[in-house]
């Protein structure tokens, strides 16, 4: 892939048939071919396990869901929408650009409550 590229965010969720739990491995791996064929990398990977849908889905009442984080250039999520519209081991996919703003201002907040955590952990010693 060239350097000059850019790469933006995206999270990749897959709902996969649940007949496939016994063998997940091929359909995992079909994934990551889509991604990699389409120019996108993924950076992480999320087992959510099989769980209940909150409707049936075609005549499926469970799925197993899959989480990706991945970076891809601008024409692959069109790419990966196209090859997962006509996938048969995907039950549903949703594929989202994650926004960097909200990214930033939930770990400001994160840190603020590990702060705020931390401080009320310092007095409460103090205390004692």
């Amino acid at each position: 892939m060239p350097e000059n590229i850019n790469l933006s965010e995206y999270e990749l969720v897959v709902l996969f048939r649940p007949a496939l739990e016994a063998k997940i491995e091929a359909p995992l791996k079909n994934v990551a071919k889509i991604i990699a064929d389409a120019g996108g990398k993924i950076t992480a990977e999320d087992d959510w396990g099989r769980r209940e849908l909150a409707y049936k889905i075609a005549n499926e009442t469970h799925a197993i869901y899959r989480v990706y984080t991945l970076d891809l250039p601008t024409s692959a999520p069109q790419e990966i929408s196209n090859v997962l519209n006509i996938t048969d081991d995907t039950i549903r996919y949703l594929l989202t650009k994650v926004d960097q703003k909200a990214k930033a201002a939930l770990a400001e907040e994160k840190s603020r409550r590990n702060k705020s955590a931390e401080a009320s952990e310092k007095d409460e010693t103090s205390e004692e």
